[in-house]
């Protein structure tokens, strides 16, 4: 059973930092594209950054100089620093990835269960 498990989250004041980490777990034959989304209060899930298996990445313009996404393939093991932490950057924060299972033709895509990020004063 493949699966995502993050952690990483908590409570910060604003200008601090946190890293995100997000695990792929079961009998993986190869994790593609990796993701981080968030949905803040009252607001709808957002892209925030993606890396690809050869480590592109992209970010939202509203993080770019202040996110920075990494992954360590050998670990299926994504990550995402956060520094310089606004209040509007408080959301639970999911991780995706494209994972292609053991047994498996196609790869699916797979959610992490969430971690909330809460930045305030």
């Amino acid at each position: 059973q493949v699966q995502l498990v993050e952690s990483g989250g908590g409570l910060v004041q604003p200008g601090g930092s946190l890293r995100l980490s997000c695990a792929a777990s079961g009998i993986i034959l190869s994790v593609n594209a990796m993701a981080w989304y968030r949905q803040g209060p009252g607001k709808q899930r957002e892209l925030v950054a993606s890396i690809t298996s050869d480590l592109r990445t992209n970010y939202v313009e509203s993080v770019k100089g202040r996110f920075t996404i990494s992954r360590d393939n050998a670990k299926n093991t994504m990550y995402l620093q956060m520094n310089s932490l606004k209040p509007e950057d408080t959301a639970v924060y999911y991780c995706n990835a494209g994972i292609l299972g053991f047994g498996k033709r196609l790869e699916s895509h797979y959610w992490g269960q969430g971690t909330q990020v809460t930045v305030s004063s």
